[in-house]
C-alpha cells in the first residue's frame, strides 16, 4: 500500500475524470484537496445523509434486543442507563462531526488516522482503523439480516399459530436470500438509493408511533407509576449494584451505533461539510430522545416482578412487558423474535400482530440495504488506497450503474454471505461474531479521534461546523475515555462473575 508522508492516495497514482455533473464544483475541490477526484454520483441530500444512519440503526428492534443488559439494573437504570449513555455518544458523535466537516471523505476514519498519526504510528493505526471498520460493518450486516431471517419467519409461525418451528437450514436461506436481494438493490437503485433513505426513516417512525401507542392500550389496566419508572432501582445480578447500573448502558451501546455511514457516504453527499455532521449528530440526537421515550413507555408497562421477567419462557424480557393470558405460543429459535411477538401478539391480537410484524421486518430489511450501501463505499475506498486483498479487482466504478462500486457491493455481500454460516452451527455461534462489531466500531472511531487529540491539532482546520477551539479537544479526550469505557464493558458477563 503506497501511503504518502501526508495523505493516501490511489495505488496507481491517479484517477480517471468521469465527465461533469457528478458533483458541484465546491464538492469538487474538497475532494480534491484531500488527495481524490470524484469518481461517485453526489444523489444524497442533508437529509438523506442522516436517514441512511438512522435507517442502519434501527431504533426499536435494536432497544427489543437488548434490554436483558438493562433491566438487571431495575426501570431507573433502563432508563437513566439510556439517558446517560446516548449523552456520552452523542459526545462522540461530536468529535466525529469535527472531523467529518473538515475532511470529508468515504474512508474518513482510516484517512483521519493517517492524517493526523505520527510517522512511526501512521500506517500500523491505518490498516487497524480501516479493517476494523470494514469487518465492524460487515458483521452489522450479517447481524441485521440474521434478524430480518428470523422476523420474516415468525411472521410465518404467527401466521400458523405456533404450530411451525424453522430450522437452522431455513433461517440460513431466508439470511442469504435477503443478503442477495440487498446486493441486487444496491447495485440497481443507485438513483433512487438516497429518496429510500427518507422512505426508512419515515416507516422508523410509524413503528415506533405504533408501538408507543398500542403498548400502554395493551396495558391500561396495569401501568407503573412514575416513581416506579425514574427512582425504582434493583440488583438482579451477582456484580455490585454500581457495575450493574453501568451495564445497563450496554442497551444504548448496541442500539445507537453505524453513525459513521454519515462519512462513509461522503464522497456522494451534496454540500458534504455540512451533510456529514448534520447527519451524524440528527441520527444519534433523534436515537438519544426517541429511545428514551420507548424504554420508559416499555418502563412503565413492564410487570413489577423484574425478575420474573428476566425468567421469561419466552427468553428475553420484552415479551413479558404487556403480558396477558393467551394460549398463543410462538415456536421460534431465536428468542429475541419471541419478544416482538409476544409483545404485539397480547397488545393487539393476531391479525394487527402481523400487519406490525410485516412493517417491523421491512423496516429490517431496509436497515440491511443502508449498512451494505454504506460498508461497500467503505470497502471501495480502503481498496482505492490499496490496502485490501484484490484492490484493483474491487477499485473500479461501474458507470452503467450509476457511479457506484457494484464489485465493492458483491464482495461485501459475498463476505457476509460466508460469515452467515455460523447461524447454521447455532444463534449463540452467530451472535459471537455479530458482537465483535461493537469493539470493532470503538476502535475505528476512536483511534482517529485519539491521533487528531495528541499528534495532529495543529495540522486540523475546521470545516463549517466545528465544536471550537475551546471544547473540541475536551470533547474528543470525553470520547476517547468512553469509547475504552464501552469496549471494556461489552467484555463483562451481564449475569455476574460465574465461570460456570
Amino acid at each position: 500500500m503506497p501511503l504518502q508522508s501526508e495523505t493516501l492516495s490511489p495505488v496507481d497514482g491517479s484517477v480517471p475524470a468521469y465527465g461533469p455533473g457528478l458533483a458541484s464544483t465546491d464538492d469538487e475541490a474538497v475532494l480534491a484537496a484531500l488527495g481524490y477526484k470524484q469518481e461517485l454520483r453526489r444523489n444524497f441530500s442533508m437529509i438523506e445523509v442522516f436517514g441512511i444512519a438512522f435507517s442502519i440503526m434501527g431504533l426499536l428492534p435494536s432497544i427489543a434486543s437488548t434490554l436483558t443488559y438493562s433491566i438487571p439494573a431495575g426501570p431507573a437504570g433502563m432508563v437513566w442507563g439510556w439517558f446517560l449513555a446516548s449523552g456520552l455518544i452523542f459526545v462522540v458523535g461530536l468529535a466525529m462531526a469535527d472531523l467529518g466537516s473538515a475532511m470529508p471523505t468515504s474512508g474518513g476514519l482510516y484517512w483521519w488516522t493517517h492524517f493526523f498519526s505520527s510517522p512511526a504510528t501512521r500506517n500500523p493505526l491505518c490498516f487497524l482503523v480501516g479493517y476494523s471498520n470494514t469487518l465492524g460493518l460487515v458483521g452489522g450486516l450479517c447481524s441485521i439480516d440474521y434478524g430480518f431471517s428470523l422476523m420474516f419467519l415468525s411472521v410465518i409461525v404467527i401466521a400458523r399459530d405456533g404450530n411451525w418451528t424453522p430450522t437452522n437450514g431455513a433461517i440460513y436461506g431466508t439470511f442469504l436470500a435477503c443478503v442477495f436481494c440487498h446486493g441486487v438493490l444496491a447495485s440497481v437503485m443507485s438513483k433512487i438509493m438516497g429518496k429510500l433513505q427518507t422512505v426508512s426513516v419515515v416507516m422508523n417512525f410509524v413503528l415506533i408511533t405504533a408501538t408507543v401507542i398500542a403498548l400502554p392500550i395493551g396495558a391500561r389496566n396495569r401501568r407503573n407509576d412514575g416513581h416506579f419508572i425514574f427512582a425504582q432501582t434493583e440488583n438482579l445480578t451477582s456484580w455490585p449494584v454500581g457495575w450493574t447500573f453501568m451495564l445497563s448502558w450496554l442497551c444504548p451501546i448496541w442500539t445507537v451505533g453505524s453513525f459513521d455511514s454519515c462519512v462513509h457516504m461522503s464522497e456522494e453527499a451534496t454540500n458534504a461539510t455540512s451533510a456529514v455532521p448534520f447527519g451524524i449528530l440528527l441520527s444519534i440526537g433523534s436515537c438519544w430522545f426517541f429511545g428514551f421515550v420507548l424504554v420508559v413507555v416499555i418502563a412503565a408497562c413492564i410487570n413489577p416482578d423484574l425478575e420474573s421477567v428476566l425468567k421469561s419462557p419466552f427468553g428475553q424480557p420484552m415479551a413479558q412487558v404487556s403480558y396477558a393470558p393467551t394460549s398463543f405460543t410462538v415456536k421460534c429459535k431465536n428468542s429475541r423474535e419471541l419478544i416482538r411477538c409476544k409483545i404485539y401478539y397480547d397488545a393487539v391480537g393476531k391479525n394487527a400482530t402481523l400487519g406490525l410484524m410485516s412493517l417491523l421486518f421491512i423496516v429490517q430489511c431496509l436497515m440491511g440495504l443502508s449498512i451494505l450501501v454504506a460498508v461497500s463505499r467503505q470497502t471501495w475506498a480502503f481498496s482505492r488506497d490499496g490496502a485490501l486483498p484484490f484492490s484493483s479487482f474491487f477499485r473500479p466504478i461501474s458507470r452503467r450503474f450509476g457511479y457506484i462500486p457494484v464489485r465493492a457491493v458483491w464482495g461485501c455481500v459475498f463476505l457476509a454471505a460466508v460469515l452467515g454460516l455460523l447461524s447454521l452451527i447455532a444463534p449463540a455461534a452467530a451472535q459471537a461474531l455479530f458482537s465483535l462489531a461493537v469493539a470493532g466500531d470503538n476502535v475505528a472511531w476512536g483511534i482517529p479521534i485519539f491521533a487528531r487529540a495528541v499528534w495532529g491539532q495543529q495540522k486540523f482546520k475546521p470545516g463549517p461546523f466545528y465544536t471550537g477551539a475551546r471544547f473540541s479537544i475536551p470533547i474528543a479526550w470525553t470520547a476517547i475515555v468512553f469509547l475504552l469505557f464501552g469496549t471494556l464493558l461489552c467484555m463483562f458477563p451481564v449475569g455476574g462473575p460465574n465461570p460456570t
